[in-house]
């Protein structure tokens, strides 16, 4: 047997082998195939789903061999999304913006490295809906469980951008395809044009309403009668029918709204769905009247039901019916903590009646006295559309606040409404006057006496029909009907959110299949029963305690239920049975749809790039926007820019050409010679949404030749400077590479502008005053900084100016000068300074006479005698040097030293420039001839604060904008050999800035008063006065300005270096304002209009540019320490207490009554105020708010804090001034006297201590109220704290329980706080409705008038209303 057994083991153990063996050459095989893999380069490809707004920022990720068909990456794309292959297109991108939209060919051969995919990248595709088409959605597979359904994403979904719609429930089971919507499901969606989620929600109800979609479209619309826009139930058609044909992803309701009467603020309105659904409901009847459809709403959503009081004494029954259109449902009973757990419970307590006893009896007719009685409703008759609100939205008496109820409240698919109507009553006596309009009618019987007077108005109605049989007869047909009020839920709209805002969307289940679907906003997705519970509402899990606190914001707040009847239930009609106006809509609709597809076709194939064009006789660079079709020739595309820019007048088509240009560089990149029959797609690189690029259309006169621009060259602008007329040519453009050299470079130059090279200077412009000589001929254009675009200046003279050093030569001077010259607009005032300025009359020069002004018109001090310009001017500069010098050995010595600083300063004339004689007196030139006196020394007088007009108070932000000046763009020193100018003056050359900067050594003042003179030194290294030093270019010329700058007002041109001092600019200016620098101001006007005062005298222009604008203004301008104050006058008891007066000036280390006695005078003379010093105060000024009362012995800067833009109250007192003391408190009385209904005017209580007792005694003085009987509160907001006399008495925090008045909830440590008082002793008069309504109305106007509320609201609610003819002015509305 042994020799047998191992006879069977061995083929066994062959077998073994033979399998083994053929495993490991599989898998060699395969380790094969994955090698060869492995060197095979990868792509990588990331694609963003674009054609939902939930998908846009989510990534699938592909790392496929660089030899996959473009048809297996689409097959692979599909599969991972999970979209039908063929129904989507790729598109390039990169990364988030899209770059070119022409989409990848599906059916091409290429493999995606042929394609343009790059290996060891990431290459971006956008996935996005084909011909306007949304992808379709993979069909589910039969095995799907339910699990796999419950992965989809139900409930409101987030939107970008969406507003007021909250994202309080999200499901944690989110899937990619979840918000796939029509092609899963038919439906389309509509669009929330903002927060207009509670119509979408309505729309799409009805729309799913066989019933009332079929009776809409069985309804014709006569053009002739009524204009279509604003015809509701034409554009209701019109939305059903495109929901209905549509195959668009989410349509717009904006033709809808439109009908309403709405405009674009009424879609930022959140309102309530039933609201909405009531005022719709009513527009609609009023339009349907004397149509078939004139009872459409009453027949499908109308019922009825009994209001009684039965006498439980006689049963006498008191009665009226009432027609309803929806049933609201308490969610929780009233002072109950336990809501209703079902709607059926609602119900049942909707019609429970309740006990009239005690106080409550009821006056019975028949007993005439007072009796018991049972008080209720009754369902007479049910609508064959069942509307259910739940009333989740009530009103929390406790926190005043409206709030939304979240419990949980269940409702059943099927509802039997038959248990709720009961047969007996059917015995009781029906009005025969009872009509659908919900009219009240009453009546009454006794319960014993039977009637059959039964209405017989209802048989047109589904539901209970009430005929006139008898008795039996109708008990038995009622009894029928009972067994038929049987009803199948088919809407439930859905709110998410709380009470102040939120969002909402609809569940509705399709009569068609019987499915469920989600219609949120544009988003519609098949849903499941188990989401419709998920809208029960209350807590989604056991939590505990604080189950209640973590109730899902997200529930159920309207049902709609259908009458199961099936001889009632219609289906929607199909399309061969519309009627025929239905189809002619339906036509129209898809040919405006087919329409909009071809237009974005053509949009998708139009590049869109900008255009620029320099105008040929305007000499104007335009701009807009050329839109191409990708198929047109260059050709095509420069006929169509021609039109574009409207040269048919200017220049010959033939003259144009297009050409690649870079705008911010000022660059043209290439031209397109022999191309003009290439399409613009591919000259452009495909159809992109943005372009690094742009193109200009150039164009040139008919004996000229374009020049042909080649990839790689740089752009040169050659300007021309002459030395002999100081000028600057305008520029050519010349064509260079980066590796010429500067030899070669000057040769270019010199063919172009026919100069000799030998003689050439070249300078670069590489930035903003960096110009360098280009004086190595062998260097390249690339070594000397030339970029894409470039400005060089030549000059080509055989002047001596050659052989001077670069930065002393004239030409430096001259590209100097130009590269720092700006053109201002200076609008002078009128020449009549008040009398507060010292006046001089300057001398100017006449073309005709050339005589001067005979007069220094001074309206204080001794009369001068007539001076010559050059005696004033040399003058008034030793005046100056030898006044700087004082001041800087005397310092700053008080108030004695300011006044005699001023007064001698208002006896120096300001420095006049020489002027020829002969030049116009209109056209006066100040140029670089023009010496100008010490910035430093004029820095040392004048101090402003930053102050807007004079005629107002504004909070200024000049600081701010006035210190952003560059510091590279200083003023600096100058330590070049003098020039002779035509003058005979000694002039020094202006070096460049940001060199001499560096050598300063000297650090920049900026925003204090303190440093803002003397910190700098007044010489210089040399020992020269630096005002010696220092000259820069002024050009003045008049100037007409445009129409509405303002009539009779004189303007000037002024061309000037930026680089001149404030201090320097103000001086050349004095001739042409007639008042010394220190008596006028000087104002940049912004783009707004605005003015802020520019007051750093030691500062330069730099922060302006060309054309700025500037005003003067006369006023004496601040010197050291001093600061400009607004003074208000304090008015307590008039409607406006806030009166400004006028602009003042204080000092620092000065005195509140030195500031008072400098006041009086211009009180006097400005504001007509005759006042002693002892009659007004000073006090501080918050806003509107009057605060710390200022005693005569403060000191501004040590007592006081003084700043910038600085605002005083001044008050004028009765008598005697209280306030002696800092620790005293000044508060402002008033009375509130209830009986009367009136407030008294204010008070001021003086108070030694912040005792509450003590106030209540000074108000016990002042009022004659006993202490005990004195009640007060503070007043709230800002001064004079106004309230409504119909909400004082009760609003205010009457008689707070503290004993000082600093701590809380009083808080009031300063003066000016405004305390009510009352005698708590004293009633409240009782007010009739007329007298309330006419008090409600005063107190309204006037509390309207000074800018106060009569009540507080966080958010006013704009009620819901719907304009029958279209417009919101008619009176003809539904609210």
């Amino acid at each position: 047997m042994v020799p047998s057994e191992e006879n069977q083991l061995v083929p066994k153990e062959d077998m073994f082998w033979s399998c083994r063996q053929s495993i490991f050459a599989e898998m060699k095989k395969k380790f094969s195939q994955v090698e060869s893999a492995a060197e095979e380069p990868r792509v990588l490809c990331i694609i963003q789903d674009t054609t939902n707004s939930k998908t846009v920022n989510e990534r699938v990720t592909l790392n496929l061999p660089a030899s996959t068909p473009l048809k297996r990456l689409f097959e692979d794309v599909a599969s991972k999304v999970g979209y039908v292959n063929g129904t989507f297109d790729l598109m390039w991108g990169n990364g988030d913006n899209v770059t070119d939209t022409t989409p990848i060919d599906q059916n091409s051969d290429k493999t995606i490295l042929d394609a343009g995919f790059e290996p060891g990248k990431k290459n971006f595709l956008h996935l996005t809906d084909k011909d306007g088409e949304q992808p379709h959605i993979m069909p589910e597979e039969s095995g799907t469980t339910d699990d796999s359904v419950q992965d989809r994403f139900i409930g409101p979904l987030p939107r970008e951008g969406s507003v007021g719609c909250t994202n309080d429930y999200v499901s944690q089971n989110y899937s990619y395809s979840s918000v796939l919507s029509k092609s899963e499901t038919g439906y389309v969606g509509l669009v929330n044009q903002a927060m207009t989620c509670y119509l979408n929600s309505l729309l799409q109800t009805l729309f799913m309403t066989p019933e009332f979609r079929n009776a809409l479209y069985k309804w014709e619309f006569e053009e002739s009668e009524e204009d279509p826009v604003t015809s509701i139930p034409y554009q209701l058609q019109r939305l059903f029918v495109l929901l209905q044909t549509s195959k668009k992803r989410a349509i717009e309701t904006t033709d809808v709204t439109r009908s309403f009467g709405w405009d674009s603020s009424e879609a930022w309105q959140q309102h309530d769905v039933q609201e909405l659904c009531r005022v719709m409901f009513d527009a609609l009847e009023q339009k349907w009247k004397q149509t078939e459809q004139a009872d459409l709403i009453n027949q499908l959503y109308q019922g009825k039901l009994k209001d009684y009081v039965r006498c439980l004494e006689c049963g006498y029954e008191g009665w009226r019916i009432d027609t309803y259109l929806d049933i609201p449902l308490v969610i929780r009973p009233y002072g109950s903590n336990q809501a209703f757990a079902s709607v059926e419970e609602a119900l049942h307590a909707f019609i429970q009646p309740e006990i009239l006893d005690g106080p409550n009896q009821y006056f019975c007719e028949r007993c005439k006295k007072k009796c018991d009685a049972r008080k209720g409703l009754r369902f007479l008759h049910f609508p064959y559309l069942l509307t259910l609100q739940l009333k989740r939205f009530d009103f929390d008496y406790t926190t005043m606040h409206r709030i939304k109820l979240n419990d949980r409240m269940t409702f059943p698919e099927e509802l039997d409404m038959s248990v709720f109507i009961d047969v007996e009553d059917e015995k009781s006596p029906q009005t025969d006057s009872c009509t659908d309009s919900g009219a009240e009618n009453e009546g009454s019987c006794h319960s014993d006496q039977m009637s059959n007077d039964f209405s017989n108005d209802d048989g047109v109605d589904e539901g209970i029909c009430l005929e006139s049989n008898s008795a039996a007869e109708r008990i038995s047909k009622a009894g029928s009907e009972k067994s038929s009020l049987l009803y199948e839920l088919f809407s439930v709209m859905v709110h998410s959110g709380s009470a102040a805002g939120g969002h909402y969307y609809a569940c509705i289940k399709s009569f068609s299949d019987d499915h469920w679907y989600s219609f949120n906003d544009q988003h519609v997705s098949k849903i499941t029963q188990e989401d419709i519970k998920k809208t029960y509402g209350g807590s989604s899990g056991s939590r505990g305690y604080y189950s209640s606190a973590f109730a899902s914001s997200t529930n159920a707040y309207m049902l709609i239920y259908r009458l199961k009847d099936p001889t009632r239930n219609a289906k929607f009609l199909e399309a061969h049975e519309y009627p025929e106006h239905i189809k002619q809509l339906v036509q129209k609709e898809r040919e405006l749809e087919e329409q909009e597809k071809r237009q974005r076709e053509i949009e998708r194939n139009t590049c869109k790039i900008k255009l620029f064009c320099m105008h040929p006789t305007k000499q104007i660079m335009m701009e807009n926007k050329l839109e191409v079709h990708k198929d047109r020739t260059l050709q095509e595309a420069v006929e169509i820019a021609y039109k574009l820019m409207e040269l048919e007048e200017a220049v010959p088509l033939d003259c144009c050409r297009l050409v690649k240009y870079d705008e911010f560089h000022d660059y043209l990149e290439r031209s397109y010679e022999g191309e003009e029959d290439t399409p613009m797609g591919l000259l452009l690189g495909g159809v992109k949404s943005t372009y690094m690029f742009d193109l200009l259309l150039e164009t040139r006169r008919p004996d000229q030749i374009f020049q042909c621009y080649k990839p790689g060259e740089v752009m040169v602008k050659v300007h021309v400077v002459d030395l002999k007329t100081e000028s600057v040519a305008p520029p050519i453009s010349v064509r260079a590479y980066l590796n010429q050299t500067v030899s070669e470079f000057k040769q270019l130059i010199s063919k172009a502008t026919h100069l000799p090279a030998e003689t050439m200077r070249v300078v670069l412009e590489r930035c903003y005053n960096d110009l360098r000589l280009l004086n190595v001929s062998s260097k390249t254009l690339k070594a000397e900084g030339f970029f894409r675009s470039n400005k060089v200046f030549i000059e080509s003279s055989e002047s001596s100016d050659r052989h001077v050093a670069y930065t002393d030569s004239h030409l430096w001077k001259l590209l100097d000068r130009h590269a720092n010259t700006i053109r201002l607009y200076v609008s002078l005032p009128e020449q009549s300074p008040g009398s507060q300025f010292r006046r001089a009359v300057y001398q100017k020069s006449s073309g005709d006479s050339g005589n001067l002004d005979e007069a220094c018109e001074r309206v204080k001090g001794p009369v001068v005698n007539m001076k010559s310009v050059e005696a004033i001017l040399e003058e008034s500069t030793e005046k100056l040097k030898s006044l700087s010098l004082q001041q800087q050995q005397e310092g700053d010595n008080g108030d004695s030293s300011k006044s005699t600083e001023a007064s001698d300063f208002e006896n120096i004339e300001s420095p006049l420039n020489e002027i020829d004689s002969s030049a116009s007196a209109e056209n006066r030139e100040l140029e670089n001839q023009i010496q100008i006196s010490d910035p430093e020394n004029l820095q040392s007088e004048e101090r402003s604060d930053s102050d807007v007009n004079n005629d107002r108070s504004t909070s200024s932000v000049d600081s701010d904008i006035l210190s952003s000046s560059h510091s590279s763009d200083t003023l600096c020193n100058v330590d070049n050999a003098p020039i002779p100018l035509a003058n005979g003056l000694d002039s020094h050359s202006i070096t460049s800035s940001r060199r001499s900067k560096a050598h300063q050594g000297k650090k920049e003042t900026w925003d204090t008063a303190e440093e803002d003179s003397g910190t700098d030194s007044e010489y210089d290294e040399s020992g020269k006065s630096r005002g010696e030093a220092q000259y820069m270019y002024f050009k003045s010329e008049p100037y007409t300005a445009d129409e509405g700058s303002g009539e009779g007002q004189k303007w000037l041109m002024v061309h000037v270096d930026k680089r001149i001092t404030l201090s320097a600019f103000k001086q050349h200016l004095e001739p042409f304002v007639g008042v010394p620098s220190s008596h006028f101001k000087v104002f940049r006007v912004y783009a707004s209009n605005q003015e802020f005062e520019s007051v750093r005298l030691n500062e330069t222009l730099s922060s302006f540019s060309d054309d700025n604008k500037i005003t003067i203004r006369l006023g004496r301008a601040l010197k050291k320490g001093e600061y400009r104050v607004k003074v208000y006058q304090l008015l307590v008891n008039e409607p406006e207490p806030c009166k400004f007066l006028l602009d003042a000036v204080f000092a620092k280390g000065m005195t509140v009554r030195q500031s008072k006695e400098e006041l009086l005078p211009q009180l006097r003379e400005q504001c007509g105020l005759d006042l002693t010093i002892d009659r007004f105060r000073l006090r501080k000024k918050t806003w509107k708010n009057p605060g710390t009362v200022f005693l005569d012995y403060h000191i501004y800067e040590e007592d006081i804090n003084i700043s910038s833009n600085w605002e005083v109250f001044l008050e004028i007192l009765d008598g005697v001034e209280k306030m002696k003391s800092m620790s005293q408190l000044a508060v402002l009385s008033r009375r509130w006297r209830p009986s009367e209904m009136k407030l008294d005017s204010f008070q001021e209580v003086v108070l030694e201590s912040s005792s509450v007792e003590e106030l209540k005694e000074k108000l016990s003085e002042i009022s004659g109220i006993p202490l005990e009987n004195i009640e007060f509160a503070k007043g709230r907001g800002t001064f004079p704290c106004d309230i409504s006399i119909l909400e004082i008495h009760q609003d205010l925090d009457w008689n707070p329980k503290v004993s000082t008045l600093n701590v809380w909830p009083l808080y009031i440590c300063d003066d000016g706080a405004v305390i009510f008082y009352r005698d708590k002793t004293e009633e409240l008069m009782e007010l009739t409705d007329e007298q309330r309504n006419e008090l409600m109305k005063k107190e309204s106007s006037r509390l309207q008038k000074t800018g106060h509320r009569v009540t507080y609201s966080p958010r006013k609610e704009k009620a819901l209303k719907i304009y029958l003819d279209g417009a919101p002015n008619k009176e003809l509305t539904q609210d």
